[in-house]
């Protein structure tokens, strides 16, 4: 807890500026690269995301700037979107002046328990969303799109990197600062990853959103120095998984463990993150995860955890309420972030938004 006390204080002093980006190796930029499918909307292109990123929350200035911002945001994405770089614009709750416009969960982010989310670095009109194949290729990228966005106003920024990327039996996997590899829970196939991803017709979402995605940002402040005085088996029964992704029942790491057969948590236990998480290993969330670790020095670092589904109530929120009371929690703090949601490929959802 005394760790958690000076997640607590720290968190107030935090600046909402970009942190410095890590390197990471040349197996990385060839694993993000190489497996990007151009036919696939940005966000969801290739197994394993790209492996630098920098997010960019804007507020929109008055209402009367809502329809050029949109169209400039819109246009300064579509500049630097392709070859190395795969870009997106998302859009929050105050992007919307109609509610009959607004996809049917979008709203502000709520303060979870256990969060202590910093207004500076929280929420937003408009989310960018720039990922690349090297830190100058993101950076080059993201001066670009500011340059031709001047009168909008920065909310807050965010630089992550993913340690270790690669693919391993169709999923895009990374480590995070806890030492552990993140990804496995995703989906294998671009198929499954649009089917839990992409809002569908028939679902009470405006005809515009379909073949969108609700995307989840978590900036998660994590207490690596506290964390790291714990034994390596210690942290994987605070898991629920090996370090390298395997069950701690000996299930390989691509398969899906049995909890049913561990009632009592004898050997997974039961307020662990992946068992809390998903109770039911054969039915995962239906969201797919695409998150990034960040380091701003002076003993902060952590997770932007980003996320991808169709409905935020099935998806995030629901394994948000299973995790409260998990083990993990005395390690964590989230304190910024926010709900948005990605429109569509293509920009007859801006001529729906604009043209009225």
């Amino acid at each position: 807890m005394t760790s958690r006390r000076r997640l607590l204080a720290a968190s107030a002093a935090m600046a909402a500026g970009a942190g410095g980006l890590t390197a990471v190796g040349a197996t990385a930029l060839r694993n993000g690269s190489s497996e990007r499918q151009e036919n696939e909307p940005a966000h969801l292109r290739g197994a394993a995301p790209l492996p630098f990123a920098q997010f960019i929350s804007f507020d929109i200035t008055s209402e009367g700037a809502r329809a050029d911002a949109l169209h400039a945001a819109h246009r300064a994405i579509a500049a630097i979107d392709g070859g190395s770089v795969a870009a997106w614009l998302a859009l929050g709750e105050g992007a919307f002046t109609s509610g009959a416009d607004k996809p049917r969960y979008l709203k502000r982010m709520p303060s979870f328990v256990g969060d202590v989310l910093d207004p500076v670095q929280s929420h937003g009109d408009l989310l960018l969303h720039i990922t690349g194949s090297s830190a100058r290729a993101v950076r080059q990228a993201a001066g670009q799109t500011l340059h031709a966005l001047p009168r909008q106003q920065v909310r807050w920024r965010a630089n992550g990197t993913r340690l270790e990327t690669r693919t391993e039996a169709g999923r895009g996997l990374s480590r995070n600062p806890f030492h552990f590899t993140e990804g496995h829970g995703n989906p294998a196939t671009a198929a499954e990853t649009a089917e839990r991803a992409n809002v569908r017709a028939g679902r009470g979402e405006p005809s515009w959103a379909v073949g969108g995605s609700y995307q989840v940002i978590r900036i998660i402040r994590l207490a690596t120095d506290f964390w790291n005085r714990d034994t390596v088996h210690e942290q994987e029964r605070i898991t629920g998984r090996r370090r390298n992704g395997r069950w701690l029942d000996g299930t390989p790491s691509s398969e899906r463990a049995a909890f049913a057969t561990d009632p009592h948590g004898k050997i997974t236990p039961l307020d662990a993150h992946v068992r809390r998480a998903a109770p039911n290993p054969r039915t995962p969330p239906p969201m797919v995860r695409r998150s990034y670790n960040y380091d701003r020095g002076s003993d902060d670092q952590g997770l932007i955890f980003s996320c991808f589904q169709s409905d935020l109530e099935k998806g995030f929120e629901a394994v948000q309420r299973r995790l409260q009371g998990e083990a993990m929690a005395k390690y964590t703090l989230t304190t910024g972030g926010g709900y948005f949601f990605v429109p569509p490929p293509g920009d007859a959802w801006l001529r729906a938004l604009t043209q009225k």
